[in-house]
């Protein structure tokens, strides 16, 4: 269904918990879960109001709440790549770099509702048509998403696209989240099984080395608080595929978060403050709201030989499985 109102698809299970989907950027809107004191709690931090998505001011902040990123998430510097002999150039005016897409990303523009089922496990599906040349990507790209809320409290994320030329793709979600349905996310405790970062510059780009995180302030392999940090780093995952990659943990709500996906890296972005321009679904404290976990590919990838390619060719499949477990304690 082709619309361009915005409007939230809802799914819940059997324990209550409840999935808002919202079909501007197919984004995560709200997921609500109980905590150990059986109360409902919003865990998703966003602004309340759904229009405010569609605004100019919105897209301005650019902080893409819970948005389905692409065609390219993460930084892209220069301004261009290459594939093969050919050169394209996309949008650069973010500190420099190419960022999240470009100008109008994924998560700027209505998808199309495919289907929405209820009852056991329920899902939604959403697509999305990027045409050739769109933020100069090339190649028609044919973008799916697939939200399933899970009896025993799992969200997962598929992301699938094909290409009718050779492009580029790195999708993720950029779902900000708050444990405690409320205040600060910096009493959350995190481990990342990752023992190295990328190396970034002063303008948040790869620079093409890795740093060992063995001794470093970083190093989150061992569950660590959070405490009062801005965060914006690359992890480079040692688990393998269907193994937990993140955890999150909050003593006060006794929620706990896993992520599992099919991607190299997870980026951990969580903001010393939001946008105070609109009201929040949670009642978020000013200072470190909320925290971001991005399963995706190496930003800039398509400029680096070393990173693992980001390459889709005609007739081959993409796919980003990102699975958030959610439990109580």
């Amino acid at each position: 269904m082709e619309t361009n109102q915005p409007e939230i698809l809802t799914l819940k299970n059997a324990m209550g918990s409840v999935l808002s989907i919202l079909n501007f950027g197919a984004s995560l809107f709200s997921f609500k879960i109980k905590n150990n004191k059986g109360e409902l709690i919003e865990v998703v931090v966003g602004p309340a109001d759904p229009e405010v998505y569609t605004t100019a001011q919105y897209r301005e902040e650019n902080k893409c709440f819970g948005g389905s990123i692409g065609r390219f998430a993460g930084r892209i510097s220069e301004g261009q790549f290459s594939i093969g002999e050919e050169k394209y150039s996309v949008y650069e005016e973010y500190e420099g770099a190419h960022l999240h897409g470009g100008k109008k990303g994924f998560q700027y523009r209505f998808w199309n509702i495919d289907s929405v089922s209820e009852g056991e496990n329920p899902q939604a599906v959403l697509s999305y048509h990027s045409e050739h040349l769109e933020e100069g990507y090339p190649g028609n790209l044919k973008v799916q998403v697939t939200y399933q809320l899970t009896e025993d409290n799992q969200v997962k994320i598929t992301y699938r696209a094909e290409t009718d030329r050779d492009t580029i793709v790195n999708l993720t979600n950029h779902a900000y989240f708050n444990l405690n349905g409320s205040g600060s996310v910096s009493d959350h405790f995190m481990q990342v099984n990752a023992s190295k970062i990328l190396e970034l510059d002063e303008r948040n780009l790869p620079t093409g080395n890795l740093t060992k995180l063995k001794n470093h302030p970083k190093d989150h392999r061992e569950s660590k608080l959070l405490g009062n940090r801005e965060l914006d780093d690359v992890y480079v995952l040692d688990t393998m595929e269907n193994e937990t990659q993140v955890q999150l943990f909050s003593p006060l709500s006794g929620i706990k978060l896993k992520l599992k996906s099919n991607q190299p890296v997870v980026v951990i972005y969580s903001p010393e403050s939001l946008p105070d321009k609109w009201q929040y679904l949670a009642q978020i404290d000013e200072k470190f709201p909320a925290v971001a976990l991005e399963a995706q590919n190496y930003p800039d990838a398509p400029n680096f030989r070393n990173f693992p390619s980001s390459l889709l060719k005609k007739g081959e499949v993409y796919e980003n499985e990102i699975v958030y477990s959610f439990s109580v304690k």
